[in-house]
């Protein structure tokens, strides 16, 4: 299977770099292209895949095409290289905003069509990836390659298109929040003396950590947040004081913005 890139960027470069290291497909069988010579180098040097400025390169050579451009290149990218894909081919989004409908239309013609939001940890293997695609339009065993792609840098869940923007909330654009949480966490130990260093080690395990039992134990989290909170001790404190601010409405407030603006791409 050969695969394509159009378009470089960090999220490309997370994926392709997932699926060379677990040997899901062979380096020589991917290229990449991208306007920016830059970037084409950078990931020919990082991963040794093939490169070109040719977009219509990647669609004559390839069985799987990941558009990797930015939401608003996507329709240009799709009236340049239209004709030249093929019923056989699969073609790979990543943009949120950007319905099936919607890529169907600016294609004009009958082309399997596969909706991933994908995020950053990806370019650690810790990736969260949701995926769409119609019914019927793509056979078991396709599923099952577009599965393995993107297991390659975390986990895939399969979904309705609906909850695609729900997605967005809660994985693809969350990291963003979560580091803001471990800057915050780190500037509350500095404030009491620990080197920063020091802290951003502390502050980001902690995060890990949890995050692990709640996949690992399959446990709710207010059951593990209940776990910490003794009687009268610190714990509670802090997750008062949280309530108290607002953390909540704060993260559904962010989440509702990310949502909105999907709707508007």
């Amino acid at each position: 299977m050969k695969l394509g890139f159009i378009g470089t960027g960090n999220m490309a470069s997370a994926i392709m770099g997932g699926i060379i290291k677990n040997q899901i497909i062979p380096a020589n069988d991917i290229i990449g292209a991208d306007v920016m010579e830059a970037g084409r180098e950078r990931v020919k040097e990082q991963f040794k895949i093939q490169v070109t400025a040719d977009n219509h390169e990647v669609i004559n050579s390839s069985d799987i095409i990941i558009l990797s451009v930015k939401p608003q290149f996507y329709a240009e990218v799709i009236a340049e290289i239209k004709d030249d894909v093929r019923e056989n081919q699969i073609i790979i989004t990543i943009a949120p905003g950007k319905t099936l409908a919607w890529l169907k239309e600016q294609f004009g013609k009958n082309v399997k069509i596969v909706r991933t939001m994908p995020n950053t940890p990806a370019m650690i293997g810790e990736g969260m990836t949701g995926v769409s695609v119609k019914q019927g339009e793509l056979s078991g065993e396709e599923m099952d390659e577009i599965k393995k792609l993107f297991d390659a840098c975390g986990k895939t869940e399969f979904i309705e298109e609906r909850l695609m923007d729900a997605v967005v909330c809660a994985s693809g654009s969350s990291p963003a929040f979560v580091y803001q949480f471990i800057e915050a966490l780190a500037d509350s130990a500095v404030r009491y003396g620990m080197p920063r260093k020091q802290a951003y080690v502390f502050a980001a395990q902690a995060v890990k950590g949890a995050a692990a039992m709640v996949l690992e134990t399959g446990e709710h989290p207010a059951v593990l947040k209940d776990q910490v909170c003794s009687p009268a001790g610190t714990t509670i404190e802090g997750v008062a004081a949280l309530e108290e601010y607002g953390l909540r409405n704060a993260v559904l407030k962010a989440s509702e913005a990310v949502y909105n603006r999907c709707t508007k791409i």
